[in-house]
């Protein structure tokens, strides 16, 4: 199959590029080659399939059409959560209490793996945090309520927090809130940046500004051709491109959004307060979220709009940071968190929020997909990781069917 035209994937000055620069160079492929898995994606997502796939002794090449992570990982706000844009409770009724059980525990773990990864790869900006989700109006209580309940239930790590309390404890309006205990925030591009390097060094070769033309899958190998002419032969690949994966498949699986963003300067210590080491995010769909980062900056994201046309986000970045700008200040009139860097991105999400990992009918087995789509983007690449791992090594994994395709029918 064909490549499509390459997709406009942000717009602005994403943080972290500005912040890091291009940290390393990779070379383009100028010569055919052969390996067990060629994964197409140097992104957050790529970087961590092919460290799991390498680190378990297979022969593993990556390749991005752009230089590694400048697509959207460079546009990631990363929240690391378990909790998943669509309540347990809902997940529940859509398919079964074990489904929703499944998600959310499998979420859960995957933010003890990435903290292990992240201080294991070393100077990316990774720290815990909790993670504070508020009702945005008392309508929304009723459903949290019930959200909470269950997750209290089934153990996760939770605490219910009245209007009273949230006065109390943290001098914030809202109606009520569900606290949890596990979040993480990192850099996401520091951190798919690095990993790459490291697996560089360690004999997986890793290609940029390659760009994969046509792909095709027979019953034991995949070819590629990239668009120097160069052919790559796999036992399998792993399609990795962030929102240009679609471009692979002729179904629509997921819908593409504009998401924005901005940063602000590093604010003085005192003003934070708690959101220094708080997330803090609402029930209302499109959300705004706050987080902070290492160096003493606020993030703030949301304003989602369902129309993903570059021109046009383009021209939104600054009014939306605007718009989140005054949200904030509604929220906290203390807090001086003006916009030094905005941006915008493109996001997508899947009906149901859970992502798509494997086999695609249009392809058939040897081509694998990792659609990491939805606000958990991360979390969901790392528990893909090892669920494509299992299928390449024909192992079961308890995400298989919960993650598949094969829901969507």
């Amino acid at each position: 199959m064909d490549k499509e035209e390459k997709m406009d994937l942000k717009s602005g000055y994403p943080f972290w590029a500005v912040k890091n620069g291009l940290m390393y160079a990779f070379p383009q492929l100028d010569a055919d080659l052969t390996c067990d898995v060629v994964v197409i994606g140097a992104g957050i997502t790529g970087a961590l399939i092919a460290d799991e796939l390498a680190g378990h002794g297979h022969d593993v090449v990556v390749v991005d059409r752009r230089d590694v992570c400048w697509g959207s990982t460079s546009a990631s706000t990363a929240l690391l959560q378990y909790e998943i844009d669509t309540h347990a409770t809902d997940l529940a009724k859509r398919y079964d209490q074990a489904s929703a059980l499944l998600a959310y525990q499998s979420s859960l773990r995957a933010i003890s793996e990435i903290e292990e990864l992240a201080h294991e790869v070393g100077d990316v900006d990774f720290a815990n945090c909790d993670s504070l989700y508020y009702a945005s109006n008392c309508s929304d209580v009723s459903s949290l309520a019930d959200e909470f309940a269950w997750r209290k239930q089934h153990g996760f790590p939770v605490r219910w927090l009245s209007r009273a309390a949230l006065k109390d404890e943290y001098e914030f309006k809202a109606p009520a809130a569900i606290l949890s205990s596990v979040a993480a925030r990192v850099d996401p591009y520091r951190l798919a940046s690095r990993l790459l390097k490291r697996m560089q060094r360690k004999g997986v070769r890793v290609f940029d500004r390659t760009e994969v033309t046509s792909m095709t899958a027979t019953a034991d190998s995949v070819q590629l051709i990239t668009d120097s002419g160069m052919s790559i032969k796999a036992k399998h690949t792993v399609v990795a491109s962030g929102y240009e994966s679609q471009h692979w498949l002729r179904q629509r699986v997921a819908k593409n959004l504009s998401s924005y963003a901005y940063i602000s300067d590093p604010v003085n210590p005192v003003e934070p307060g708690w959101l220094a080491n708080t997330m803090l995010w609402e029930s209302s769909r499109p959300y705004i979220y706050l987080r902070s980062t290492g160096d003493g900056r606020l993030l703030v994201g949301g304003e989602d709009d369902d129309r993903d046309v570059p021109a046009r986000r383009d021209r939104m970045v600054e009014r939306k940071a605007a718009t989140l700008q005054r949200k904030v200040g509604r929220l906290f009139p203390h807090l001086q968190a003006q916009p030094a860097f905005a941006w915008a991105g493109t996001f997508a999400e899947t009906s149901d929020g859970l992502p798509l990992f494997g086999e695609h009918s249009q392809h058939g087995p040897r081509v694998l997909f990792a659609l990491a789509y939805g606000g958990n983007g991360i979390t969901y690449s790392m528990l893909g990781a090892g669920l494509l791992r299992a299928q390449i090594e024909k192992r079961s994994h308890p995400l298989t069917g919960l993650f598949s395709f094969a829901r969507l029918e």
